[in-house]
């Protein structure tokens, strides 16, 4: 019996651990299976006849909110050819209902974690007992039970890829937006099984280690062995951890301040800085702490942080939110990613529906479209918003020159106005190319805000020439005759923000 596991990842550079699991979990079966990974930017057409190329008897696919569209027009182009063809579910986007995206001709649909279940699955099948539901809802496995998946990144994964890793599972909060609030709980792999799956990556010569744990220093005897790890290797290097904001005891603290420049990534989930708003999605939020933590961070450390908002929780205004993001660029200069809420099957933040008069997209991503705070006008501006926020402050592109947008103003007032008129220069927030960024910034800042043409384009020489390799702006040529170039190579692998 043939099985084929596959996925379509949101990109080329991502890899995914669900199927190495099932994989390394399969058995005597695993002699016939195999992994085919591809990406949403591939041909659908092109992945069906790769998947049928051996004729398997059963395909098992990964659904993600990135990928459920595809994935429904996928099952439907394997069914058409190859009908015979049993297509197991399952994933994120397939445990929890309603389903949104429909997938009934799937043949089975295992909801929760399939490391086990899908070995399982696949033996009814082959011995010609399927069971005779078509969703199966799954009780929580012992992780002691699972064998681990990391021998099963290729070579050419380790080279060309991120590595995804874990030493646990679960979340201990509630957020309501979050699918993790819907964990019974926090389990913990074997650490020294781990670390030792760790160390032959590590010896295969796998640098590019991003960990999914939804709560990396909850347990501080754990995230100090882990930290502890990638301080005894030699750099270079790129460690990837999600970590709560008001957790960081002083062993941790030491321990952070010894990684180099671009070795150490930290994703922060603030969402809201508004402690109402926080009540409101049931999300602890001590403040205090928080900038405590963002404070030692940004001026102890060289680790690269990643701080989270959401735009669109239930009762926060724009005002809000506009306070939230100037307290944050005045706390660090790293990186802020501004999300858009989004209403996921299984999370409780539909129960604020009819009191926030909540109104979602029922297609993925299942964004907000409105609520009783922000019209859908106001929705769309933030949007793009966050898409210019990324292109330019979140880049990297323009560290010194942004900052001239406000100055001592407010940095949201300031850059929903230059959002606004970028807009309306674009039409798009898409495939606009570095140097037209630039371009529009300088025109912005000097026409548009009166600066002084020589003060932003000194500014803005030393933004797009620290790299080498890169060519003077057209735009900036005529004040260049002075500058004195101090470029310096760029950053290879996965952290190139971090310059």
């Amino acid at each position: 019996m043939k099985i084929i596991l596959t996925t379509l990842n949101s990109r080329f550079t991502h890899t995914s651990i669900a199927l190495r699991y099932l994989y390394a979990n399969l058995k005597e079966l695993q002699a016939d299976a195999n992994i085919l990974e591809f990406s949403i930017n591939d041909a659908l057409q092109s992945v069906a006849e790769k998947l049928l190329f051996n004729s398997p008897d059963i395909i098992g696919i990964g659904v993600y909110i990135w990928n459920a569209k595809e994935i429904f027009e996928l099952i439907h182009i394997l069914k058409k050819i190859s009908p015979r063809t049993t297509i197991i579910l399952g994933g994120p986007e397939v445990t929890h209902e309603p389903f949104r995206v429909n997938f009934d001709i799937a043949d089975f649909i295992i909801q929760g974690e399939g490391d086990i279940a899908f070995y399982e699955l696949c033996k009814k099948i082959k011995d010609k007992t399927p069971p005779a539901n078509k969703i199966m809802k799954m009780s929580l496995p012992s992780l002691k039970n699972i064998n681990l998946p990391y021998q099963y990144y290729t070579d050419s994964d380790i080279k060309n890829r991120y590595i995804y890793v874990e030493v646990s599972r679960g979340c201990p909060f509630s957020c309501e937006f979050c699918l993790s609030s819907m964990d019974e709980r926090v389990r913990a792999f074997d650490l020294d099984e781990v670390l030792n799956e760790f160390e032959i990556l590590w010896s295969r010569g796998a640098r590019n280690f991003k960990f999914i744990d939804r709560t990396f220093n909850l347990n501080i005897k754990t995230a100090n062995k882990i930290l502890d790890f990638f301080l005894e290797k030699e750099p270079p290097y790129f460690a990837h951890f999600e970590v709560i904001p008001d957790h960081f005891p002083s062993s941790i603290k030491e321990k952070i301040k010894r990684f180099e420049d671009g070795a150490l990534q930290l994703e922060i989930g603030i969402q809201t800085l508004n402690p109402q708003i926080a009540n409101n999605i049931s999300r602890e939020l001590k403040l205090d702490k928080i900038k405590e933590n963002i404070s030692f961070l940004e001026h102890e450390t060289k680790a690269h942080m990643h701080l989270d908002l959401i735009v669109g929780l239930p009762d926060e205004s724009l005002e809000s939110f506009g306070e939230n993001l100037d307290e944050l660029v005045s706390l660090s200069s790293c990186e802020i990613q501004i999300g858009i809420l989004k209403k996921l099957s299984g999370t409780q933040i539909n129960r604020h529906d009819i009191e926030f008069e909540m109104v979602y997209s029922d297609i993925p991503p299942y964004d907000i479209l409105k609520n009783s705070r922000l019209s859908f006008k106001d929705i769309q501006i933030m949007k793009r918003f966050s898409r210019f926020w990324d292109l330019t402050y979140n880049s990297g592109n323009f560290k010194r020159s942004i900052k001239l947008l406000w100055q001592e103003n407010s940095v949201y007032e300031s850059f929903y106005t230059f959002s606004i008129w970028m807009y309306k220069q674009t039409d798009s927030t898409y495939k606009i190319s570095l140097q037209r960024l630039g371009e529009l910034l300088f025109k912005y800042l000097v026409d548009a805000k009166g600066l002084n043409q020589e003060n932003v384009a000194q500014e803005m020489l030393e933004d797009m020439m620290k790299l080498k390799g890169r060519a003077i702006p057209s735009y900036l040529k005529p004040f260049s005759q002075e500058f004195n170039v101090k470029a310096k190579m760029g950053s290879a692998g996965f952290n190139k923000r971090q310059l």
